[in-house]
């Protein structure tokens, strides 16, 4: 079975998620809208697919699902409109910033049957797959602590930060999680602190550039989470499980993996420079998993879910609040 997919949006990570699709034999890029044609265009024409409206997808024939790569504020009124047209549904985090207007849309996707998975790609890397894998095999015993290091090599344009959300419902949602799917458990309780000490024009919009997130689930179990906006050294990712048997860790990937030895030192190649090199592998692995739900629906549900997308999105809030007031905030 071929999924004969429509990509709504070509920006940054429509390019990246177009290509995830041309590369997998099971998938077949049929169409691209973009409120840019020229966007549109020159995307569609490498993958032999063809411009059309977001209206012309949500009626064609020929396309089974969608993936949804437009702007966060248009992001849950797409999966409705998509759902009841029958569509199997990808969509990039987060499904809104508005947790009420999250649960209305699920509702929707439920009510329809709908396939819909979010795009949590972490899940995906084969590294931090590997991790959970070590974990789900009693490698490390119990999960006590998971450490989770996520640090951009720059701060994006202000306008961006603008319309984000902020930095935990922007980039720390993917670390959010990534600490539930390794915890094994709920968080509980959210505690976060948030500075800015990378550019004072992030501040001046109303956000943060440098944050620092514990949660905790009901056990007792913790995550820990450090964010930035600026490191001078490449794209750091990286996480560590501590159990009560062991530790499992990934370390920072690099398009190269080589040491160089000799009278300066040991030397290695710079760190990935963004997320569009870093989780090549996971992308291409995430369309995957949503191909083969589609194969299986109604036998398997879709993974990461709308509901895993209201999880980080609600602890996203509570780290919010809790820099607001000083105060650990209770979740669940």
């Amino acid at each position: 079975m071929t999924v004969r997919f429509g990509l709504l949006g070509a920006g940054r990570i429509g390019k990246v998620h177009a290509r995830a699709v041309g590369a997998n034999p099971d998938a077949k890029l049929v169409a691209v809208a973009d409120a840019f044609e020229k966007a549109a265009g020159d995307l569609a024409a490498q993958y032999g697919a063809e411009v059309r409206t977001i209206d012309a997808i949500e009626q064609a024939k020929d396309i089974d699902a969608v993936i949804i790569c437009t702007p966060t504020d248009t992001h849950a009124d797409l999966i409705e409109r998509f759902a009841k047209a029958g569509k199997a549904i990808f969509c990039e985090k987060p499904i809104d910033l508005d947790v009420k207007r999250v649960k209305k849309c699920l509702a929707t996707v439920d009510r329809t049957g709908a396939v819909l998975m979010v795009g949590f790609n972490r899940r995906f890397d084969p590294h931090f797959a590997a991790v959970r894998k070590a974990i789900d095999e009693g490698a490390i015993g119990d999960v006590e602590m998971v450490t989770i290091t996520s640090r951009d090599p720059g701060a994006p344009p202000v306008d961006y930060i603008k319309r984000s959300g902020g930095i935990f419902r922007d980039m720390t949602i993917h670390d959010f999680d990534m600490a539930r799917f390794l915890l094994g458990e709920e968080p509980v309780s959210v505690s976060a602190h948030a500075s800015v000490l990378v550019d004072k024009e992030v501040g001046k919009a109303g956000d943060y550039d440098s944050a620092s997130v514990i949660l905790v689930t009901k056990s007792g179990r913790q995550a820990v989470i450090s964010n930035s906006r600026r490191a001078t050294y490449g794209y750091d990712q990286r996480i560590e499980v501590h159990g009560s048997k062991g530790m499992v860790a990934a370390e920072n990937q690099r398009p190269v993996s080589i040491e160089v030895a000799n009278g300066a030192g040991y030397t290695r190649p710079p760190l990935h420079d963004f997320f569009m090199t870093r989780y090549i592998d996971a992308y291409a692995n995430e369309i995957a998993a949503f191909i083969a739900t589609m194969a299986k629906r109604g036998r398997k549900v879709a993974s990461p879910s709308g509901k895993d997308g209201l999880a980080a999105l609600v602890l996203a809030d509570a780290a919010l609040k809790s820099v607001k007031t000083g105060k650990a905030v209770k979740v669940g």
